[in-house]
């Protein structure tokens, strides 16, 4: 029997760890490396932005991902004060990610969540409940470690990102003939 699986991409956390770990994704290699753990049934890719960030460098993944077998959920930015008088901007995507698992969750056998944000702990642990195996994609061998403890003693499995980098590396540009 394949497993069904499901795959949670926080973008701005991957996006942070790869960049310490010095590479950056292919996501196209991502999708086919995960596919040979079993049938994709839903690759989400999680991101925030502003108001203001209509052409930004974002815009060209993001598009390419809506494109190419990813379920991309945007969420704008929200500011707030910070207590001191200076304007912040909150980007979590928890919540949306979390009612994504529950909802998928009696459809799959395994969860892999790109994230090392402890505040998905709880929902790896509701989705555990529910049968799914989790699987928690981040990093330790940063400085500091991308992924929060706590959120690493509930998933199933840790994988470390830097050993999935020659699978899933970018290859480097091109440069042109000068």
């Amino acid at each position: 029997m394949t497993d069904r699986i499901a795959l949670f991409i926080d973008g701005a956390n991957l996006h942070t760890t790869v960049k310490n770990l010095g590479f950056e994704v292919d996501f196209r290699r991502l999708l086919l490396e995960f596919g040979k753990h079993g049938q994709i049934v839903r690759a989400y890719f999680y991101t925030v932005v502003r108001d203001d960030d209509e052409f930004s460098s974002l815009r060209p993944l993001v598009d390419w991902l809506d494109y190419n077998g990813y379920a991309v959920r945007r969420k704008a930015a929200k500011q707030h004060d910070d207590g001191d008088g200076r304007r912040r901007m909150k980007r979590s995507i928890g919540i949306e990610l979390a009612v994504d698992a529950l909802e998928i969750a009696p459809r799959i056998d395994q969860a892999f969540v790109f994230s090392g944000d402890g505040d998905l702990r709880a929902v790896v642990e509701a989705v555990r409940r529910k049968g799914v195996r989790v699987s928690v994609v981040s990093s330790i061998r940063t400085k500091p470690p991308m992924i929060a403890d706590e959120l690493r003693r509930h998933a199933d499995v840790f994988v470390e990102l830097e050993n999935l980098r020659t699978l899933i590396e970018r290859p480097p540009h091109p440069i042109a003939p000068e």
